[in-house]
């Protein structure tokens, strides 16, 4: 599994292959996948559980007990809390979100779909995600899963990212560009 592209480092490359195979092995692709997907939000919407996996002061102990507390409430498979134990213990909860992006990748590699990273304005309604699914499909022409946020710094339009590729039509980038162009023809803004 390669960390080009997907912006996993090399430890949290090394787990996430080691857990694919795991899973592989043990026909639990799609659970695994869930469960990460769904660790993933878990993270995503508590500041303070990242704060715990993040932390060099909290005990090891602590860590592989909080996070299996979690683990459990949220109804995670048995082998995907054995693997958050092993990198609790191993003290590598830092690098859980490397881990898990790692891990859907290759997925999403394996099934020959296109992973993009939309980020927009503002939240994207079902009919706009819809649309710009069809348009990167369209693009593309393999199976398309988009991630998307929200930065509102964008003011209005996105940026799209997939693979190597970037395409901004932010107004933010826009008036950047126009700003760029008035100070090279002399002109102030």
């Amino acid at each position: 599994m390669a960390s080009e592209g997907t912006g996993v480092s090399e430890l949290a490359a090394r787990y996430s292959t080691a857990l694919f195979e795991l899973a592989d092995e043990n026909q639990a692709l799609d659970t695994v996948a869930s469960d990460l997907s769904t660790l993933k939000q878990i993270l995503a919407e508590s500041a303070d559980l990242r704060r715990l996996v993040r932390s060099p002061v909290i005990s090891r102990a602590d860590q592989a007990r909080a996070m299996a507390a979690v683990l459990d409430s949220a109804g995670l498979s048995d082998l995907t809390k054995r693997f958050i134990g092993l990198v609790a213990a191993n003290r590598r909860l830092f690098s859980i979100d490397g881990m898990i992006d790692g891990f859907l990748a290759e997925l999403a590699r394996r099934r020959g779909e296109v992973t993009a990273q939309v980020t927009s304005a503002q939240p994207l309604s079902d009919a706009q995600r819809n649309a710009v699914i069809d348009t990167l499909k369209a693009s593309i022409g393999s199976k398309v899963l988009v991630n998307t946020s929200v930065d509102p710094e964008l003011i209005g339009g996105m940026i799209v990212k997939f693979g190597s590729r970037m395409v901004d039509t932010s107004v933010r980038t826009k008036l950047n560009k126009l700003q760029l162009a008035m100070k090279a023809s002399g002109g102030s803004v």
